[in-house]
């Protein structure tokens, strides 16, 4: 989409600083009523310009513990049941492979 204007940037400028920012507030800042800026940002949307709103979530905030790295040298022929059962483990934030043939995981005791 070429056809971008002042408004249209400055809108994209103020959802990158603030995803969640209203529709009002956008409004006021680029002299437009709130529903004009849902319409601006649906048409953007539609021409591929915004793909997607996201979110930054600290997930250090949302679980309680010391964060742990445990690396496991898994006997021949067992790295995938290792693997499985790091993965199920409780605290377990993310299970992995290593290029060495181990297994590891990043968890939360």
């Amino acid at each position: 989409m070429s056809d971008l204007d002042e408004t249209d940037v400055a809108i994209l400028r103020l959802l990158a600083e603030d995803g969640r920012r209203p529709y009002s507030e956008i409004g006021e800042v680029v002299d437009l009523t709130p529903p004009a800026v849902s319409d601006r940002v649906s048409r953007l949307e539609e021409a591929g310009v915004i793909q997607q709103f996201t979110i930054d979530v600290d997930h250090a905030t949302l679980r309680a513990g010391t964060p742990v790295l445990v690396r496991v040298e898994p006997a021949a022929g067992e790295l995938s049941a290792v693997r499985s059962a790091l993965a199920d483990a409780e605290g377990t934030q993310h299970a992995f492979t290593t290029a060495g043939g181990g297994a590891g995981t990043v968890a939360r005791a």
